[in-house]
C-alpha cells in the first residue's frame, strides 16, 4: 500500500513502522501456517533468513548466502534440483527446498522460479491444489524475464504476470495471503550468475547497457504492482525500502548481505501480521541484536531511481506507507490463532501515484474466484511435475 507525495524530502525514519521481531515471535505469528516462497536467488536468501529466524536469533553467514542447491541448509532439505540434479546457470535450473521445524508447526517450502509464468510453475500450482494449502505465498521474478528471454522479454513479462496473477487467483484459497516482493535496485554494475556470458560482458563493459536493464526493473516493478493491485493482492516495495541502503548491496549488484535480508525479513513480517490483524510488540530498536545497524539508509542521490520520470513520478517524488486499517475488536492472543482475512492489497492510491488501482477506497480482498480473462493455458494433467523428488515427512 503506497502513496506518491511529491516535493517530499527523502525519509529515513522507515525503521519507525517496522517491528524487529525475535524468533520466538515469528514462531508465533507463523504457528501452524504453510508458507511457500517462489522466485530467484534473492528470494532463496528470503528463504534461508525466515528459516533461520525460525529457530534461533542470528544472521545468515556470507557462505550461506551464496550457496545454492545445498542437501540442506539449518535442518532444512533439498528436495528436488540443485545437487540432487545439475548446477547451472541455465533458465532450466530447478531447486525445491522444505524446511519442517521439529515441533510440526511450521512449514517453509521454497521453488526457485527462472520466469514468472511457465508450465513450471503450472507444475507447482497443480501440487499447491492437491497437497495442504498455502496459509501464505510470497513470490517474484524479474530479473531473468528481462535478461533472458530475448528482445520482447518486457512484452512478454507483462503477459505472463498477468497469467501468474489470473492462475493464482484460480488455485489460492480465500484464506491464503499472497506477497508480490517488488525487484530490489539494481547496482550501477551488474555481475549476477543470470547472465548470459555475453550479456555479462556488455553489462560490465558498458554502462548504458546496465542502466537499461536497472531501468526495466523499475519499469517492471510498475507493472508487476499495478497487476498484482488489480487483482487485490499485496505489494511488498523493496525496491522503495532498500534505494538507500547501497552499501548493503554485493559487488555483483544484484545480491544483497545477511543485515539487509534480515531487514527485508522484518518488513515481510510486519506487512503479514499487519493483513491478518496480529497485534505486534512494541520496543525500541535493539542495541547490540544482530539486527541492521542505525546507519541501514545512507541516501545517495545518485542512487535514488525509486520511479523513472515516464511513469509518473520523477526525482522530487517519494513514496511514504499508506495508513493502517483500523485494529480487529476484541482480545486476540499473540500469534496463537489462524489469522482472520484481513488483505489489504493495495486499496488507496493518491490521485498522483503511477500504482493505479481502480477500487480506490472500496473493498481490497474481493476477488473472482475464476477470472474471465482470457489466456492461453495448458491442462494440468498435461504439465510435467514440478519436481521428481519425495517430500520429506
Amino acid at each position: 500500500m503506497v502513496f506518491c507525495l511529491e516535493n517530499e524530502e527523502p525519509r529515513l525514519s522507515l525503521r519507525s513502522a517496522m517491528v524487529h521481531f525475535q524468533a520466538s515471535e515469528v514462531q508465533q505469528l507463523l504457528h501452524n501456517k504453510f508458507v511457500v516462497i517462489l522466485g530467484d536467488s534473492i528470494q532463496r536468501a528470503v528463504y534461508k533468513d525466515l528459516v533461520l529466524l525460525l529457530q534461533r536469533d542470528s544472521l545468515l553467514t556470507a557462505a550461506q548466502l551464496k550457496a545454492k542447491g545445498e542437501l540442506s541448509f539449518e535442518q532444512d532439505q533439498l528436495v528436488a534440483g540443485g545437487q540432487l540434479g545439475e548446477l547451472h546457470n541455465g533458465t532450466q535450473y530447478r531447486e525445491v527446498r522444505q524446511f519442517c521445524s521439529g515441533s510440526g508447526h511450521h512449514l517453509v517450502r521454497f521453488y526457485f522460479l527462472t520466469r514468472v509464468y511457465s508450465e513450471y510453475l503450472e507444475g507447482v500450482l497443480e501440487e499447491l491444489t492437491y497437497g495442504p494449502a498455502p496459509d501464505l505465498v510470497i513470490i517474484n521474478s524479474c530479473l531473468w524475464d528481462l535478461s533472458r528471454y530475448g528482445r520482447c522479454s518486457m512484452e512478454s513479462y507483462r503477459e505472463n504476470l498477468e497469467r501468474v496473477f489470473v492462475r493464482m487467483d484460480q488455485v489460492l484459497p480465500d484464506s491464503c495471503l499472497l506477497v508480490w516482493n517488488m525487484a530490489m535496485p539494481l547496482g550501477e554494475r551488474v555481475t549476477g550468475g543470470f547472465l548470459l556470458p555475453e550479456m555479462l560482458h556488455f553489462l560490465t563493459q558498458l554502462q548504458p547497457l546496465a542502466g537499461s536493464l536497472r531501468r526495466d526493473v523499475v519499469e517492471g516493478n510498475f507493472y508487476s504492482a499495478t497487476l498484482a493491485g488489480d487483482h487485490c493482492f499485496d505489494v511488498l516495495d523493496l525496491h522503495f525500502h532498500f534505494r538507500h541502503a547501497v552499501q548493503h548491496r554485493h559487488r555483483d549488484g544484484v545480491h544483497w548481505d545477511q543485515h539487509a535480508h534480515r531487514h527485508l525479513s522484518h518488513l515481510l513480517l510486519t506487512h503479514v501480521a499487519d493483513a491478518w490483524g496480529v497485534e505486534l510488540p512494541k520496543r525500541d530498536y535493539p542495541s547490540g541484536q544482530p539486527f541492521p545497524p542505525h546507519e541501514f539508509f545512507n541516501y545517495n542521490s545518485t542512487e535514488d531511481f525509486s520511479m523513472s520520470s515516464h511513469l509518473g513520478c520523477g526525482p522530487g517524488v517519494n513514496f511514504v506507507p499508506g495508513p493502517l486499517p483500523p485494529p480487529v475488536p476484541g482480545p486476540i492472543p499473540h500469534g496463537q490463532h489462524r489469522g482472520p482475512v484481513v488483505h489489504r492489497g493495495m486499496p488507496r492510491c493518491a490521485p498522483n501515484s503511477p500504482y493505479h488501482v481502480p477500487r480506490m477506497g472500496g473493498p481490497c480482498r474481493q476477488r473472482l474466484r475464476h477470472s474471465d480473462r482470457l489466456i492461453h493455458t495448458n491442462k494440468l494433467d498435461r504439465q510435467p511435475p514440478a519436481h521428481s523428488g519425495t517430500w520429506p515427512g
